[in-house]
């Protein structure tokens, strides 16, 4: 039990956080009480997870003011082996696992079971497979982590964090790659955790999990404390934490749209993908589709389904091998086969990995503006127009509404919601006519979303096309003006707006795997 006088496990006091150039938290307090789930939330750049690395020790003692008291005492931790030792774990929104060693490596990795001078294998594996059996994971330990799916790797996450004897659990956004299924399982654990006494501290966008297992929810907003809900004393509800986070209300989730929808841009026809390392499966199987001007055509379907590796395909077969089928633009049959043809056929993706995939983390925001379409700020093409690219970064940076110290700013220190937006700005440098998104409001705030859902609105009010790929069924149902539904690699259902509902969706993936295994 606590030493602390409020009965408090946890108190952060006063914690003020300084980067070059940006205050990241000023005076922030956060009180967790023992054996809760305490959420915390906040728009992108808030400072959720900055408060969190100063906890776990990620960044430093020294290198923040204020106070970090755990049971009692005063921690003053020079690195997360420090705040581990304590028994506080962080699993960060990036899985850190190492994809060809197995579940038993990784759980144990840095945490090695036997002597100093040699591993105990049997030990480790044995251990692994008792954790995996507390998340409930039907997984053997001997398993490479590249062979199992992202809900099962973070099952795998928490398991490495239960092997360091973990106390207070601190969770970033565990759901935001998640299915609905995988998404419910793992709250469940957290509750079930709960009910054995430990503590958790969960940073999720994903306000109607807050709502369904928080006992308390501190809300942060521009670097301060706002305030703290407790469950049954205060509201908890979507609409009140949304005020708290964005400082008004939002009355309508989805902006509105008036369609006016025209001509074919982009059709698909039979289209089918091969595995670039599996020889012979099919991850898209005869797939065909159309998406027309001022239209929002959503694919719905559960992770696995291929509708990445669609998108990615089409955008100059960049995955994928034995690609056939047949594509037309504007009426025209048409192939791009490199991503160069497909940008230069007005043509951009907007990839669900902006980390890995989507952004130069290590360069400017000026930098990854410009950089799918450098013709434009070069003089014939060879020698860039400093001027110009500045001129033209700063501007999308205010049409995107980018936080930043300046453009000068790396993209790798900015939050992940303004990092979504550098990287729809880069791709709107590009003047596309068709807009293939994937994921694009994945682990980003309410306030966020809704300005990445005006700046949907306004490219098809320009007569543009845009392909919207989501987990977020809400989100399909409230942006799109037709969806597809994709499971298992094909095309199993398409929908009007009207049509449209998570019910009638959810039945046609059920159906078609089940027709599936009929045969």
């Amino acid at each position: 039990m606590s030493g602390d006088k409020s009965g408090a496990l946890l108190r952060m006091e006063n914690m003020t956080k300084v980067f070059p150039g940006v205050k990241a938290l000023d005076n922030v307090n956060l009180d967790v009480m023992p054996g809760e789930i305490h959420a915390l939330v906040g728009e992108n750049g808030a400072g959720k997870s900055t408060l969190m690395n100063l906890l776990s020790g990620t960044y430093t003692y020294g290198s923040y003011e204020g106070k970090i008291i755990y049971n009692g005492e005063e921690c003053r931790f020079a690195g997360i082996k420090d705040s581990e030792k304590k028994g506080i774990v962080i699993i960060h929104q990036e899985l850190a696992l190492v994809p060809y060693m197995t579940i038993g490596e990784n759980m144990f990795l840095g945490n090695e079971r036997g002597k100093k001078t040699s591993i105990d294998w049997d030990e480790t594996y044995n251990k692994a497979d008792e954790y995996l059996k507390i998340v409930g994971l039907n997984e053997s330990s001997h398993t490479l982590i590249k062979d199992i799916a992202v809900g099962k790797q973070q099952l795998v996450e928490i398991a490495k964090a239960l092997a360091k004897n973990v106390k207070l659990l601190i969770l970033d956004e565990p759901t935001s790659s998640l299915n609905e299924e995988d998404s419910q399982n793992l709250l469940k654990l957290l509750l079930k955790f709960k009910s054995e006494g430990m503590t958790s501290i969960l940073i999720s966008h994903k306000l109607n999990e807050i709502e369904q297992v928080a006992d308390s929810i501190t809300i942060i907003r521009d670097g301060t404390t706002i305030e703290t809900l407790k469950k049954g004393v205060d509201e908890i509800s979507e609409p009140r934490i949304i005020t708290g986070m964005v400082g008004r209300e939002i009355a309508d989730r989805f902006p509105k749209r008036e369609p006016n929808i025209g001509e074919v841009t982009l059709e698909v026809k039979n289209w089918t993908v091969y595995h670039p390392l599996y020889k012979g499966r099919k991850v898209c199987d005869n797939v065909n589709l159309k998406i027309r001007k001022a239209e929002v055509v959503g694919i719905s379907g559960l992770m696995g389904a291929g509708r990445t590796e669609l998108a990615m395909s089409i955008f100059g077969k960049s995955y994928g091998v034995d690609i056939s089928g047949e594509l037309y633009l504007n009426g025209k049959k048409t192939q791009f086969n490199s991503v160069r043809e497909a940008i230069e056929n007005k043509l951009a993706y907007v990839t669900e990995d902006r980390k890995g995939d989507g952004l130069i983390l290590s360069n400017t925001i000026r930098e990854n503006t410009t950089l799918a379409n450098m013709a434009r700020i070069g003089r014939f093409g060879a020698d860039i127009d400093k001027d110009l690219e500045i001129q033209l970064a700063d501007e999308y940076k205010a049409r995107f509404g980018v936080k930043c110290s300046s453009i000068e700013q790396d993209a790798g220190n900015l939050s992940g919601g303004n990092q979504q937006k550098v990287l729809l700005a880069k791709w709107m440098f590009a003047e596309p006519d068709i807009l293939i998104l994937d994921e694009p409001t994945r682990g980003i705030d309410v306030g966020a979303k809704y300005e990445i859902y005006n700046i949907i609105n306004e490219l098809v009010s320009q007569n543009k096309s845009v392909l919207l790929i989501s987990s977020d069924m809400p989100e399909v149902l409230g942006m799109c003006d037709r969806i597809y539904v994709m499971n298992e690699g094909k095309i199993v259902g398409e929908l009007s707006r009207s049509e449209a509902s998570q019910e009638v969706i959810m039945a046609k993936i059920l159906q078609s795997s089940k027709e599936r295994k009929a045969i």
